[in-house]
């Protein structure tokens, strides 16, 4: 897979990579820049939105919870009969956390993960040497 610029072509495996900085603001900057890429895929409306909602969940997930440097990579895949938008975040922080977690408050956190099951074709976590990557693939219409 080739790594692309903003303005490049999107072609099926390519990848447009975003570093994730861990500061203020960078969720908004995220989202503003992969709007950018997906309004030249010609996305439907829908998908490009349920794109945007998995990019901010998995995003804010890895600044609140992961080790830096964390990174989100973007790209279309082939999927049930049309496309896909794969959307993958990955941390230098573990798979799981170590130990019993505390419970989340329901009405502020601890949706983001079910948010992106359901909006996605597929999703689930990869470890590896690196850290671990969080991905979900979303249809494209």
């Amino acid at each position: 897979m080739t790594v692309a610029q903003l303005d490049a072509a999107p072609v099926e495996g390519v990848a447009h990579v975003f570093p994730l900085p861990p500061a203020p603001g960078s969720v908004s900057a995220v989202r503003r820049r992969v709007r950018t890429v997906l309004g030249g895929w010609n996305l439907p409306t829908g998908a490009a939105d349920d794109v945007l909602l998995v990019v901010s969940e998995l995003v804010t997930n890895a600044l609140v919870h992961a080790r830096p440097p964390a990174t989100l990579r973007l790209w279309r895949v082939p999927a049930q009969g049309g496309g896909a938008v794969r959307v993958e975040v990955t941390d230098q922080g573990p798979a799981a956390p170590p130990g019993p977690a505390a419970a989340p408050d329901p009405d502020e956190h601890g949706r983001g993960l079910g948010i992106v099951t359901a909006l996605s074709a597929r999703c689930g976590v990869l470890a590896h040497t690196g850290g671990t990557s969080r991905w979900a693939e979303v249809l494209a219409g």
